[in-house]
């Protein structure tokens, strides 16, 4: 699976990724590979997920990500 993490300014993260847990606005939810599409808002949490076997997090406030083959697109503020 692919994930970029952008801002107003800018790609913030952009690598392959095994797996990643986004806020969504009715509770977390976790990104696998071959995950169904999804367009979901997102709240305030963290993003959390492994790439290369380590693990990266990102506070963010709020958002919205796109889930479709495993690509995972996560527009914050």
């Amino acid at each position: 699976m692919y994930l970029k993490i952008i801002n107003p300014e800018k790609v913030i993260f952009e690598q392959k990724i095994t797996k990643v847990t986004l806020p969504g606005k009715e509770g977390a939810f976790q990104v696998l590979k071959n995950h169904a599409p999804i367009i979901s808002f997102l709240s305030e949490g963290t993003i959390k997920g492994i790439s290369n076997n380590k693990s990266f997090s990102f506070e963010i406030s709020n958002g919205i990500a796109k889930v479709n083959n495993n690509n995972i697109t996560v527009l914050i503020e």
